[in-house]
């Protein structure tokens, strides 16, 4: 039997419940799912009950009790699946069966790359990654610590917790439960796992998740014909996350963006960082296909009006000479942007002849910065219209 039936078998035993879809390979992108007849907007399509979800209180007592108080379920939810590798018979093994294994992910996740590449990341996702490398220290520590109290007969590889690691945060979904509402647990930090709808592919627009005390629930947000892949949303996310939390990028991204840290900078000296940290302005700037953010109008323009004037207009007053004052900043954002794009081609041109890491790993690093590069394009059109 196929293991995607196998799967399925388990998961309507189990109470999961599937309105016209089911699991399909999509040629050069994996499993995905897709509709067995058409669907029509609003139809629920998977319903399932939260009694078959893996959460924290589906892990095993023996593992939480040797785990902080105050340990993450993140690292739990590691910590369960990479226990149970040492395990035989599993009552979730037909689920298991499916996900991707630790080869696909360690080449597909920027944080298992050759630490060689991190520096061709864009900054948002190196940032991000940075951010994952220590979450994963803290985790893997207490997980080490757990192990020799549980005095595991079998030692568990660093790269296997790191697997198991990386699958719970790639494909487990926001959930609340009373112990997590109790606990008082950070947003990011209330994930639970849940059959078949991990395998939904993400698009910038898909069908709604829904969820109560009972069951999570997946509604089609458009018509489908027979035969399409049925997406969800992972959330309203640019590019540079997508690569750094799910190793991949899409090549129409209504919510992309590029961050611009980096270029604004580079451009002011200490007090001018300190009076933007003063008023809350200090990083965080981006542009998108549309437009230039508010923070960065507001970094930039410190650099090209008096202090008084500035203030002012942080605070919301009306400045005399707006129009020259926007021009300045205009030719500013102007300049800086082709200086980026300087920057952009160089690092293009050196991944076009790198022989670290793998080669997939540096397509994706090139068509990552060409969209950097398109966008920052069309804002200099703009900016020169």
């Amino acid at each position: 039997m196929d293991i995607y039936d196998e799967l399925l078998r388990w998961a309507k035993g189990e109470g999961v419940e599937l309105f016209g879809i089911e699991p399909c390979r999509i040629p050069g992108r994996g499993i995905g799912i897709a509709a067995t007849r058409d669907i029509q907007k609003d139809d629920r399509i998977l319903h399932v009950p939260t009694t078959t979800l893996r959460t924290i209180e589906t892990v095993p007592k023996h593992i939480t009790k040797n785990f902080p108080k105050d340990a993450r379920v993140h690292g739990l939810l590691a910590a369960d699946l990479a226990l149970e590798t040492l395990s035989s018979g599993s009552k979730y093994a037909a689920w298991n069966a499916v996900v991707p294994s630790q080869s696909d992910i360690f080449a597909t996740l920027p944080l298992t790359w050759d630490p060689a590449l991190h520096p061709f990341l864009p900054p948002p996702a190196l940032a991000l990654v940075q951010k994952q490398l220590s979450k994963f220290a803290l985790d893997h520590a207490s997980f080490q610590a757990a192990l020799q109290s549980l005095h595991s007969p079998s030692p568990v590889a660093r790269d296997t917790y790191l697997y198991t690691w990386l699958l719970t945060n790639t494909r487990t979904f926001y959930f609340e439960t009373p112990r997590t509402l109790r606990l008082r647990l950070p947003c990011e930090d209330r994930m639970v796992f849940q059959p078949v709808a991990d395998l939904f592919n993400h698009a910038a627009v898909g069908c709604a998740v829904s969820f109560d005390a009972a069951s999570f629930t997946i509604t089609a947000d458009r018509a489908y014909a027979a035969g399409e892949e049925v997406y969800i949303c992972y959330g309203q996310h640019s590019n540079d996350f997508l690569l750094a939390e799910y190793g991949f990028v899409m090549e129409e991204n209504r919510w992309d963006e590029v961050g611009l840290d980096e270029v604004v900078l580079a451009e002011l000296d200490a007090k001018q960082r300190e009076r933007l940290e003063e008023r809350g302005f200090l990083g965080g700037y981006v542009l998108d296909a549309d437009t230039v953010c508010y923070r960065t109008q507001v970094a930039l323009r410190l650099l090209c009006v008096p202090l008084r004037e500035w203030r002012r207009s942080v605070d919301g007053g009306v400045c005399e000479g707006e129009e020259a004052a926007q021009a300045k900043v205009d030719r500013l954002l102007l300049k800086l942007l082709r200086k980026y794009l300087g920057k952009i081609d160089k690092t293009l041109e050196t991944l076009g002849t790198l022989d670290i890491g793998e080669a997939g790993q540096r397509e994706m690093l090139s068509m990552r910065w060409q969209q950097i590069r398109g966008l920052v394009d069309k804002t200099i059109m703009g900016l020169q219209s």
